[in-house]
């Protein structure tokens, strides 16, 4: 067997070819900043310079959640319980308490040992409050236990059981830290400030809430033209700020509040100046880790990419037309705010709901065990059907804004929630079908769930559909996008045309996707496509391309291609380096190292990847493949074991490990892994392979017979396979199941000299 290699697993940046048509588009999408001026002097003020001229949205915001979002910890702000109280968290004891006017926790801390520590402020108000404690290094971490303020009790984010010291989750390390997971969506004009050589923060705000210039930008230009008197103002536009926030569309307001209210990677602080939203950040797509197949939220993903899925944001519906921008609360309370677009005589009866309304007799929803979940009237509230909503941390009730109609037809198809049994409990899923198809009719139609959830098992028949709901611009982006994502999970080339229209796509979440996913592309194929997109408009778009470029050769591009290429990479160093205190930027800046040769860099990036957070297994696959180059197969075996023992649905890594253990003489287990990786790779054709050679090697003939001729079905031209095929037979004597294979070599590659000779051969046998 040759050497065997390790499958890279490589998130890169992004894009394309020839001028692409989004270039030459007059229309301008997602626009956040105001046009015209130069807002580059533009300060931040801080929001009490808006009071005196703003004083009526002053007040609807004083009080609010975003101006409650985080203080300094004081009695006025404090909602917690420290007078000497104790949280019993499976044994450890841990208290609250004030001294000398200060709050403190003696708890557990670093590396699991008891100490005391200091509240230094309040993250959050209701329905329940964190605190945020003072650590080397300018970190600050949200403590574990936080106050329910409703119930009025200290509880623990993780009641089960203890985190180990060592768990990236654990409330001391990154996943728990406020600078990089919570800051910039807590307070105003943040400026993190990480230094990744240091690994030390020095952050910094303007508001320690979210206040006026979270939204409207930087107002010194604002408040020194408002202070002019009125007769001597120059015209300015819009009012001299930064971000224009009257006359805004559906999705530029949407992505003006999306920096905060969606999963996403940032690419540097909000300077609120961006054009575009992937100027500032990558939105996170319908990733399984985070969405059920169907789209509907499972992990917190803070509305964005729930309503860009909604008909209402088709329809051009926007956060304003439900939520007061300055209070952030509700416009109307129950079926009332959904009635100012949906016509009450025909949603507001029991004609389409079929549930009692508040006020009707009827007996409350119980448990199995006797509990009530939900009162008389719950069934007849809009939100209770088309906004089934998830609790996070714990007590946090989060409704889903994807506003879909109820169908318990795709729980039972793909497994996904169904709002009828968030009260009727005691039902099955079969149980709702029957009866919203007795209410409704029979109106089953199709949903991109069903694809997605395909194209996540890699089912065969899901590759031509993933093509098709990708180049479909009725679906929501954010769908389309997904649905290319997982393509690039199928092993053919038969994606590169769908991946090439991507790349032209005047949306720049599907350039940026398309770039991200192009692992499959040959060296000629990212010079290609990827070269014209480091002319983008779009940041994220630029920088995946640049990414990407590291692995052509310099000596490939031009001087002024060389030029672009570089100022490219060098904002896709800065935007790694924003987010260096993350193992997903480590590694990226990892891969970056090792397409550009260097090494040593590449393997620091990925130990430190693997420092931040000890179960990300992107780094220890890409570690272990430096190890591999390296000769140092013992280390490379130790990470790619811990990979697939952790993750062993990861069938490439199994691939890999598997290829590994054959190269050191570890034939059985090596045959073992191959075969998991050969399940969960029905598609991957060199899988079968290499599974094949190592079979026939071992004599185990019957099965390497199979395996080898697996992988010529799934790519019957391939050159390696046909001869691997026909060298197998002519070993085992069997001339005349080599026949038709040789043949196949002569008839496909006339001039490969191999094929007519192992031909002749056989007629003379």
């Amino acid at each position: 067997m040759t050497r065997w290699k390790i499958v890279g697993i490589i998130a890169t940046f992004i894009i394309t070819l020839t001028p692409p048509l989004f270039l030459v588009k007059e229309k301008h999408f997602g626009k956040a900043a105001a046009p015209g001026g130069d807002h580059s002097l533009a300060e931040f003020v801080g929001t009490a310079e808006c009071k005196s001229c703003h004083k009526q949205e002053y007040d609807r915001w004083k009080n609010s959640h975003h101006d409650l979002a985080m203080d300094v910890a004081t009695d006025a702000t404090v909602l917690g319980d420290f007078n000497d109280a104790t949280f019993d968290y499976h044994g450890i004891v841990s208290r609250f308490y004030r001294r000398d006017g200060r709050f403190f926790v003696h708890t557990r801390g670093p590396a699991g040992k008891m100490g005391e520590f200091e509240i230094k402020y309040t993250f959050g108000y209701t329905p329940l409050q964190q605190y945020l404690i003072l650590f080397p290094g300018g970190r600050l971490q949200c403590l574990p236990i936080a106050w329910d303020v409703r119930q009025k009790r200290w509880y623990h984010f993780y009641p089960d059981e203890p985190l180990a010291p060592d768990d990236w989750l654990y409330w001391t390390n990154a996943g728990q830290n406020w600078n990089g997971m919570c800051a910039e969506c807590h307070s105003t004009n943040l400026k993190k400030n990480y230094d990744p050589d240091s690994d030390t923060y020095q952050t910094t705000w303007t508001d320690i809430d979210v206040g006026c210039e979270a939204c409207h930008g930087p107002g010194s230009l604002h408040v020194k033209w408002a202070r002019l008197p009125e007769m001597a103002r120059p015209e300015a536009d819009n009012l001299d700020l930064v971000v224009r926030t009257a006359g805004m569309d559906s999705r530029e307001q949407v992505e003006l509040c999306a920096p905060c209210h969606s999963r996403r990677t940032s690419l540097g602080d909000n300077t609120h100046d961006f054009r575009e939203l992937l100027d500032y950040e990558v939105p996170q797509l319908l990733d399984e880790r985070l969405y059920f197949a169907d789209g509907q939220i499972l992990e917190e993903v803070y509305v964005y990419g729930s309503f860009v899925q909604s008909k209402m944001y088709d329809r051009q519906v926007r956060c304003s037309d439900c939520h007061d921008v300055h209070s952030v609360k509700r416009l109307a309370e129950g079926n009332a705010l959904c009635l100012q677009c949906h016509r009450a005589d025909l949603y507001d009866t029991k004609a389409h709901h079929f549930h009692k309304k508040e006020g009707e007799k009827g007996e409350p929803i119980k448990s199995p065990d006797g509990n009530v979940l939900f009162g008389v009237g719950s069934g007849a509230k809009c939100e209770q059907c088309h906004m089934p909503g998830r609790y996070y941390m714990g007590i946090d009730y989060r409704p889903d804004h994807s506003f879909r109609v109820p169908r318990p037809d795709l729980s039972i198809q793909i497994g996904t929630p169904n709002a009828c049994r968030r009260c009727h409990v005691d039902k099955s899923d079969q149980w709702s079908a029957d009866l919203i198809t007795k209410w409704y009719g029979q109106k089953v139609k199709a949903h991109y769930g069903t694809i997605l959830a395909a194209g996540r098992r890699r089912q065969p028949e899901a590759r031509p559909e993933l093509v098709r709901l990708a180049d479909d611009r009725l679906y929501p982006v954010i769908v389309r996008a997904t649905a290319l994502a997982l393509l690039s999970r199928y092993p053919d080339e038969t994606k590169r045309d769908v991946f090439e229209r991507a790349l032209s796509d005047e949306e720049p979440l599907m350039r940026q996707t398309a770039l991200r996913n192009m692992g499959w592309a040959d060296a000629d194929t990212r010079r290609r496509l990827l070269l014209p997109m480091l002319y983008d408009s779009v940041k994220a778009v630029r920088i995946e391309a640049a990414q990407g470029l590291t692995g052509v050769p310099r000596d490939r591009l031009t001087a002024a291609q060389n030029a672009v290429f570089q100022s490219a990479l060098s904002e896709f160093r800065q935007a790694m380096a924003y987010t260096a205190d993350f193992a997903a930027s480590r590694h990226n800046l990892g891969n970056m190292n090792a397409n550009l040769g260097q090494l040593d860099k590449a393997a620091q990036n990925y130990a430190k990847a693997i420092s931040i957070d000890s179960q990300f297994y992107p780094a220890k696959v890409n570690l272990a493949m430096i190890y591999n180059r390296q000769g140092q197969n013992l280390k490379a075996e130790t990470l790619l074991r811990e990979v697939v023992e952790g993750q062993p649905d990861m069938y490439e890594i199994q691939y890999s490990l598997g290829l590994l253990l054959a190269e050191q003489k570890k034939y059985a287990e090596a045959v073992r892994h191959l075969e998991t990786a050969a399940a969960g790779l029905p598609l991957h054709s060199r899988v079968y392979y290499n599974l094949g050679q190592l079979l026939a090697f071992l004599k185990r003939d019957q099965e390497a017979e199979a395996s080898l001729k697996t992988a010529l079905g799934l790519e019957p031209g391939n050159q390696e396979f046909l001869y691997a095929l026909a060298e197998f037979y002519l070993k085992q004597r069997e001339f005349e199941k080599a026949r038709p294979i040789a043949l196949q070599m002569v008839e496909r590659y006339p001039d490969w000299r191999l094929g007519k000779e192992i031909l002749d051969f056989i007629q003379q046998q």
